[in-house]
């Protein structure tokens, strides 16, 4: 499998039957299952170097040090009057994307998650017909390793069932749940703490074997514009690192897996988004599609911290292992409340309103599984190298839902704390500290210390015929255009209530199966993993 710098390329543009924009979580599925027929070229356009042979990035526990740095795009967020304005959002610059880059829990969506992505018209996408995607995944899928499992992180779970009646999970991805407390299941191998990242289960066997010849991997190229004839999509214009551009065209479809951020992103910069915007800006309207950029979606969480007695033990996978799920209304098809357990004091947000992060501690970070506010991708300006404005409009919604998940997250958290055995290990409340206590004075320490995990989507979402914002139809066509398909986090109608990369992987899967089923095509050893 050869890795290109399109600026050693021949001259002639390349010719592939297809261009896969981003070697990320779901780009590398597609990329991967696309080549089991050895008659189908594909390329795939990827903005980072490779992750073969970086331990900073195949290493899970070091991912924390990933953010910010050279690997990560690192998007900053509009003003939020409701919310913290300082949020960087994080995505990954480097072959696998944010699995590259991030903990890797590994959640199948629920039932009712994919059920709701129907009922918002994703045809054929309900929980009966994703499952099977699930066993397909190649992916090394399984519970924090014994040796990983923190004392600490074991006595949370322990006091978290005990104080909320929750039951304890061993395997959250054997059975649907409403409620529960436990260790993640991570995409990692626990003997070496290595990633099991989509490049890794998907591209790395057959990089080392060299047994794709019909698969190339430009690495360090970015896509800034596609390529169109009419109403056809033709191929990806590239830039390399040395800023040599060129046309990589594709003879059967381009598709789109360059995440929430970058997708709408790309899109909006060839032309293609709400014609009025991109006409103010001077960008040449090629294809007027109002609702790429718009549906913006995100897992907002706050931190409650606490200093421990004494420092905490050394062993963890990435030291968020453990979790909690809380069905608040009894009405609700799935979880309404989350807490990541972090074996660490989180204090970086909290330390912009003066806290002070103690020397040893852990924390708590009530999330919101089903958020209701929405916010908007857009350009500020024709230039591509610009970054685009994230308005994520956290805790705009009208009846406060957001809010006051996490004020009712604080409250449920302190209870946790309060429970044996992990009240032994706590010494004090560092953050919002125990003096904060009515609603309004939660709600403002909540929404001001708010941070993401880093789980941006809907941007090009999925939807019926008749629904004008909906960007992409059930086969993941860009509406009113050929040859293009978007595959990635981008075209969730709604978020699933729990951690979203396995959800990302389940329809690179089906992306898969539905470009080959477009075109006619064998599905190779498709079947396995």
């Amino acid at each position: 499998m050869p890795t290109h710098d399109p600026s050693q390329e021949p001259t002639g543009d390349p010719v592939f039957d297809y261009v896969v924009v981003g070697g990320g979580t779901a780009g590398s599925v597609i990329a991967s299952r696309l080549t089991e027929d050895p008659e189908v070229r594909v390329a795939v356009i990827e903005g980072g170097p490779s992750d073969i042979d970086r331990p900073e990035v195949l290493t899970l526990r070091r991912w924390l040090g990933l953010l910010g740095g050279e690997l990560d795009y690192d998007y900053p967020t509009t003003e939020q009057p409701r919310g913290n304005s300082h949020i960087r959002h994080s995505r990954a610059r480097v072959l696998g994307g944010c699995s590259s880059h991030n903990t890797l829990i590994s959640f199948k969506p629920l039932p009712s998650d994919w059920d709701e992505w129907e009922r918002a018209g994703a045809a054929g996408w309900n929980a009966g017909a994703m499952d099977p995607y699930f066993g397909k995944l190649k992916n090394n899928i399984v519970p924090v390793g014994e040796e990983d499992r923190n004392a600490i992180a074991r006595d949370f779970v322990e006091a978290a069932t005990a104080a909320l009646g929750v039951p304890r999970v061993e395997g959250f991805n054997d059975k649907p749940f409403h409620e529960g407390a436990g260790f993640f299941d991570l995409a990692y191998h626990p003997e070496t703490n290595k990633r099991s990242s989509a490049s890794v289960a998907y591209l790395h066997p057959h990089i080392e074997a060299g047994d794709r010849p019909n698969l190339e991997i430009y690495l360090e190229t970015w896509a800034y514009r596609l390529e169109l004839d009419g109403d056809r999509v033709t191929g990806v214009r590239v830039r390399a690192a040395d800023g040599t551009e060129r046309l990589v065209r594709a003879s059967r479809e381009v598709l789109v897996c360059a995440g929430a951020v970058d997708t709408p992103r790309l899109l909006l910069h060839s032309g293609i988004g709400p014609a009025e915007d991109l006409a103010a800006l001077g960008i040449e309207v090629r294809h007027d599609l109002p609702g790429v950029g718009e549906n913006l979606l995100d897992h907002p969480e706050s931190v409650i911290v606490w200093e421990t007695d004494g420092p905490i033990p050394e062993n963890s996978a990435m030291d968020s292992d453990a979790g909690l799920f809380v069905r608040r209304d009894p009405a609700s098809p799935g979880p309404d409340l989350m807490f990541h357990f972090y074996q660490i004091p989180f204090t970086d947000n909290p330390e912009r309103l003066g806290y002070e992060k103690p020397a040893h501690g852990v924390s708590m970070t009530p999330n919101i599984p089903k958020p209701r506010s929405r916010g908007r991708l857009f350009l500020t300006s024709a230039d591509p190298a610009v970054k685009p404005a994230l308005d994520f409009r956290y805790f705009t919604d009208e009846d406060d839902h957001d809010a006051r998940t996490l004020v009712d997250g604080i409250k449920l958290a302190r209870e946790v704390a309060r429970t044996a055995p992990l009240a032994g290990w706590l010494k004090r409340e560092v953050c919002p500290g125990p003096e904060i206590t009515s609603d309004e004075e939660l709600s403002r320490y909540a929404r001001k210390v708010a941070h993401t995990v880093y789980h941006p989507a809907g941007t090009c979402r999925m939807g019926a015929a008749d629904d004008a914002l909906a960007v992409v139809d059930p086969e993941l066509r860009v509406r009113g255009l050929r040859g293009v398909r978007v595959a990635d986090a981008s075209v969730f109608p709604t978020i699933p209530a729990v951690n979203p990369m396995i959800g990302v992987l389940m329809v690179g899967e089906k992306a898969a199966d539905l470009i080959r089923h477009g075109h006619g095509e064998r599905g190779g050893d498709g079947g396995d993993g």
